[in-house]
């Protein structure tokens, strides 16, 4: 867990020594100091006590890792995959540049409903690097196609119904290859 303990005694001109005496029950200021720096784990109850001493709430000193959200692409279902009416995000354990996520409302092919499709957008350059991987490939209109990307007289998208037949992929700006399946337990 990150803290800001030195920050907010720092900002209070309090010393180690200060706040250990404030603690209930007092401690040292080599406690203090090890909570600091992390040498030592900031449990809940140290939390409470460090900003019960400091005169702030245990929320003001803890800092949490930022992590920027991935903006949902596309919801998927049996008719196909769709923009969503409102926008919307899924956070990631670790987001990267270029993400979008497919959030699948109902089973198709080995999708099940409540999953998570993290895709890595791509430039057309990169197209042929997600061959016979699924991708969501922006339409007209708020439409897009997700399938598997083959190789079909130049590239296509075989969608995931059985006996689909590959529709030819066009010109988009773009393609998001499936990374990562986030399936809840």
């Amino acid at each position: 867990m990150i803290t800001a303990i030195r920050e907010v005694r720092r900002a209070r001109n309090l010393t180690l020594e200060d706040v250990a005496r404030r603690c209930d029950p007092p401690t040292t200021a080599q406690t203090i100091g090890r909570l600091e720096t992390g040498m030592r784990t900031v449990s809940v109850g140290w939390l409470n006590r460090i900003a019960a001493a400091l005169g702030v709430d245990a929320a003001d000193l803890v800092r949490l890792p930022e992590r920027p959200d991935i903006a949902v692409a596309a919801l998927l279902d049996g008719n196909g995959a769709t923009a969503p009416q409102r926008a919307a995000s899924v956070v990631p354990p670790r987001a990267e540049p270029d993400m979008v996520a497919v959030l699948v409302r109902a089973a198709v092919a080995d999708y099940r409903a409540g999953d998570q499709l993290w895709c890595r957008r791509l430039a057309p350059d990169a197209f042929a690097s997600a061959l016979n991987r699924d991708v969501l490939v922006p339409g007209r209109a708020g439409r897009y196609g997700f399938g598997r990307l083959v190789q079909h007289d130049g590239l296509a998208l075989l969608p995931l119904d059985r006996g689909a037949r590959a529709e030819p992929l066009g010109d988009p700006a773009w393609i998001a290859v499936a990374t990562q399946l986030v399936r809840a337990l």
